[in-house]
């Protein structure tokens, strides 16, 4: 933790603040949990963004082991129907979320030290919906990086396209439409079942024989 930080939270009062930034395709959005002003490694979050609306919930944030990658939700209030449809479009789906909570100056209203980091993940899916007043919502799950260590890639293959999906001008499988070898990735190929014992030996009377 930043050590201005950490001091401004030894204190008696301390006035705390939640930041939320989405970097997304075209435009980062840098909101606040509340109605107030804050500039954050240059950039300016506020409570309420004049395209995409103010922050509504953030669900609750645990640390424990678990056979899941970590989540958490985040709830805005779009202000139009244009703002909803952009947030939930597609494209979002990948866009790096960071979570984070810091102090600020009473007087001055200025961010002391550097806010520390309580989640970094990315955008995977969006739900539109109203709230207990019926009120637009658009919910955004955030999945944590380990996510991907879920991910089945069934369309990985030793070819010429997928290669250069990676690698773009990597010729290295270009004339390659096929192969017998099988390539085991992370495992020993399995023993085969013809071993030298099985094979004729070739000895000295073998090749007499063979002469004469």
């Amino acid at each position: 933790m930043d050590a201005a930080l950490k001091n401004a939270l030894a204190q008696p009062t301390v006035l705390l603040f939640g930041a939320l930034k989405i970097e997304l395709p075209d435009y980062n959005l840098c909101l606040l949990d509340g109605s107030a002003s804050i500039v954050i490694a240059g950039e300016t979050y506020t409570g309420q963004d004049p395209t995409f609306g103010t922050l509504s919930d953030i669900s609750e944030l645990s640390e424990e082991d678990g056979d899941d990658a970590p989540e958490i939700t985040v709830t805005l209030y779009p202000p139009s129907l244009s703002a909803t449809a952009v947030l939930a479009n597609p494209s979002m789906q990948g866009c790096t979320a960071t979570l984070m909570v810091g102090a600020a100056d009473p007087l001055t209203g200025m961010a002391i030290g550097t806010p520390e980091i309580l989640f970094l993940g990315e955008i995977d899916v969006p739900t539109v919906g109203t709230d207990g007043t019926g009120a637009r919502t658009l919910s955004f799950t955030i999945v944590s990086v380990f996510e991907r260590l879920f991910e089945v890639e069934e369309g990985q293959r030793a070819t010429n396209g997928w290669h250069q999906s990676i690698w773009p001008g990597e010729l290295g499988l270009d004339f390659m439409t096929g192969t017998d070898l099988n390539l085991y990735w992370g495992t020993k190929p399995p023993k085969s079942s013809a071993t030298a014992k099985s094979a004729p030996v070739w000895t000295l009377q073998t090749a007499a024989r063979a002469v004469f």
